[in-house]
């Protein structure tokens, strides 16, 4: 009987795709004709040697064009229509912030991404500037990918628009990634790749092949075998 993700919890997939290498997944992908998930490489973690795997919960976001007193207008009114997307986050997600084309503000920071982790969060991708460096790196299981940080202030500037919604992340070899919620995010060093949630089970059983075969090629070359032994026995390269 085929695997299915119905058969798992959120954080039993989360801790298998947390074990999987970004260049080894795309290979995978690649040979599955989904060659364009890989998100624009200006995107990374901030720190180095994390990695990061879970379900997507997207935000979209643009410039606010709202005068400070219209800002504070709005808080004394009702709150019904208002986007609430601390509401959507779950254990073994991951936030995906569209920003928009804003350039320069550090969208969240340091006290938001505890939220974020509290509410089981493993992570955040903006395609943008996030604030707060120094607190950030400090967040324990908890990786952030962005363009870079920013001390600018967002408020006034930047609001959330929309949750949980399919957003357009910039890509690599494609202009433009979709991101749909529920979809799987894996990134580290190499990259940021988006595994579709309808091919994500046929991608992970495939990827965990492949990792199980390099790591068996890795231990017998640390061994001594030749490459050309290992690369016949394992066919990995």
């Amino acid at each position: 009987m085929a695997e299915s993700e119905k058969d798992y919890s959120v954080l039993e997939l989360q801790a298998r795709w947390d074990r999987i290498r970004v260049a080894n997944l795309y290979d995978v992908l690649d040979e599955m004709g989904y060659p364009n998930q890989c998100l624009d490489l200006g995107i990374r973690p901030l720190f180095p040697h994390r990695h990061l795997a879970g379900k997507a919960v997207t935000l979209r976001g643009a410039r606010d064009p709202r005068s400070r007193e219209e800002i504070e207008a709005a808080k004394s009114e009702s709150t019904d229509t208002m986007v609430r997307p601390r509401d959507l986050y779950y254990p073994g997600c991951v936030v995906v912030v569209e920003s928009g084309g804003e350039p320069w503000t550090g969208k969240f920071g340091e006290m938001t991404s505890w939220h974020l982790k509290q509410s089981g969060a493993k992570g955040i991708v903006i395609d943008g500037f996030i604030r707060d460096a120094w607190g950030l790196e400090a967040i324990p299981d908890y990786t952030v990918c962005a363009r870079g940080t920013s001390p600018i202030e967002s408020a006034r500037r930047w609001s959330i628009q929309a949750a949980n919604v399919p957003i357009a992340m910039p890509g690599t070899l494609t202009s433009q990634v979709r991101v749909s919620p529920g979809d799987w995010v894996i990134a580290e060093a190499d990259g940021i790749i988006v595994v579709p949630q309808e091919i994500a089970m046929e991608v992970l059983i495939k990827v965990e092949d492949v990792e199980r075969r390099e790591q068996g090629m890795r231990e017998d070359l640390a061994k001594g075998m030749s490459f050309r032994e290992a690369y016949e026995k394992w066919g990995r390269a």
